[in-house]
């Protein structure tokens, strides 16, 4: 089990957030991650709430902008946010700003240079959470989220791990990034020309022949946001879950973008969506 080095520790709406260090074997680099914990006292095994990030970002950019913590403490929700790629001065990387470090995908990469080091599936649903598990005893219900890039990876890590959580939701997200220019960028780079090998990486492909546990999505997309028609499309994901019969919300939002300022104005209702789901199936 990796050393974890304590960066950051502030204490906020009767919960404290922190930041940890660690040497990653599963990506062969040091990485950050940040972690919020609610009262202890008032809340002994929280659930535990999954936060992926999006292009060019790290783990600040939600504890210092999405201002859930008021509402994860009130909640008695602890959260987790991973960075979004390895990094590094030997780890592969690109002058494009949506490709290499900052653009993790959240995949396993098979392609050179990318292999040794790009595998953020494998980091997020074993080593990361076995830290969460073992280090903090984080043995309570799950959910995870995400915004944007970071959306696409909590769609497919929830759609692939569906026993494991119980709700998944997401802001703005990549749906179908096999058929959009982000999407059909990064998968060339890091999983090569077959597409045959993208589908697995792909929600909307997931969705298309998935036959495992119907756990509830909730999208919240801002129609003001410029980058709906052209990378996102949350429509395909909306047909295909009409077509499947799954339990899909996708709501637009009027005048909201892309920035933290949507994430900002609804992650507490995504919060209470995963601990509402939580209560259903009790």
């Amino acid at each position: 089990m990796s050393k974890l080095e304590l960066l950051e520790e502030h204490v906020v709406f009767e919960g404290t957030q922190y930041k940890y260090r660690h040497d990653s074997h599963t990506l062969g680099c040091p990485m950050t991650f940040s972690l919020f914990l609610p009262n202890k006292e008032k809340f002994s095994n929280p659930p535990l709430f999954w936060w992926l990030s999006g292009l060019t970002c790290t783990d600040d950019n939600f504890t210092q902008k999405a201002g859930a913590q008021k509402a994860a403490a009130r909640l008695g929700v602890a959260m987790i946010m991973p960075d979004t790629s390895p990094r590094g001065e030997h780890v592969a990387d690109s002058e494009d700003w949506d490709l290499g470090q900052g653009a993790g995908f959240y995949l396993n990469a098979t392609e050179q240079p990318w292999e040794p080091h790009y595998k953020m599936y494998d980091y997020i649903t074993k080593e990361l959470s076995a830290i969460a598990h073992d280090q903090f005893q984080l043995t309570g219900p799950e959910f995870i989220s995400g915004h944007s890039m970071g959306g696409h990876g909590a769609l497919v890590v929830g759609l692939r791990n569906a026993e494991r959580f119980h709700s998944i939701s997401a802001f703005a997200p990549i749906v179908n990034p096999s058929q959009v220019p982000w999407g059909i960028k990064a998968f060339n780079a890091y999983l090569g020309s077959d597409k045959e090998k993208w589908r697995e990486w792909d929600a909307a492909e997931l969705l298309k022949n998935y036959t495992g546990k119907k756990i509830p999505v909730l999208i919240d997309q801002g129609d003001a946001d410029s980058f709906y028609e052209k990378q996102l499309q949350p429509s395909k994901l909306a047909a295909v879950a009409e077509e499947k019969n799954y339990p899909l919300t996708v709501r637009m939002q009027k005048g909201h973008d892309h920035s933290y300022y949507t994430i900002a104005s609804f992650i507490e209702e995504h919060l209470e969506f995963h601990l509402s789901q939580l209560a259903n199936n009790q």
